[in-house]
């Protein structure tokens, strides 16, 4: 196995540097170190929801979810290092089209919110959302992972399905915006 931490604080973070995986100074708000704060954000948002009673499926999915998204957080965090792969991708669209099977047709927009769980399904995919946005930035400079924007991109619509999921399993509607208001 590899490299574990037995000390938690190095103090050498005090002046605003970390340190990549491979051994690299980099500031804390670089792009790359950006982008893996945003997936580690993300993925203790979903460790949050999960906390929630949910569906099986959905809790199921999370769970998995959150290994990748740990995985990628490492990647990210050795440049050029690449670990999701692309039947991780295949994976989130096959649970994406169960559980939307089960969803009425979207004719309008719907606002965020519902039970407790959905709510927070609606935040984790605009968390997502940025992590997205930031790994596109990275991209822009560095090297990416072939499959992480993918990746992402399809969380985001996975976490919307299921926030509205939720609400139908709980017995609520999707709540419509309203533009005439």
């Amino acid at each position: 196995m590899g490299y574990r931490l037995s000390k938690i604080y190095t103090r050498k973070g005090d002046k605003g540097m970390t340190r990549l995986g491979e051994g690299t100074e980099v500031p804390k708000d670089s792009p790359r170190v950006k982008a893996y704060g945003d997936i580690d954000e993300l993925n203790s948002l979903l460790g949050f929801l999960l906390s929630y009673e949910l569906p099986d499926k959905i809790e199921e999915a999370l769970k998995g979810i959150q290994h990748d998204l740990f995985d990628m957080g490492g990647a990210l965090s050795i440049p050029g290092h690449a670990i999701v792969k692309a039947v991780r991708v295949e994976h989130l669209e096959s649970v994406l089209d169960e559980l939307n099977r089960e969803l009425d047709p979207l004719e309008e927009f719907i606002l965020p919110g519902g039970k407790q769980a959905a709510a927070l399904c609606h935040l984790a995919r605009t968390v997502c959302r940025r992590a997205e946005r930031d790994l596109v930035t990275l991209s822009r400079s560095e090297e990416i992972a072939d499959h992480s924007l993918s990746y992402l991109n399809r969380l985001s619509d996975l976490l919307f399905v299921m926030a509205r999921s939720i609400n139908k399993s709980a017995g609520l509607t999707d709540v419509l915006w309203n533009r005439s208001r």
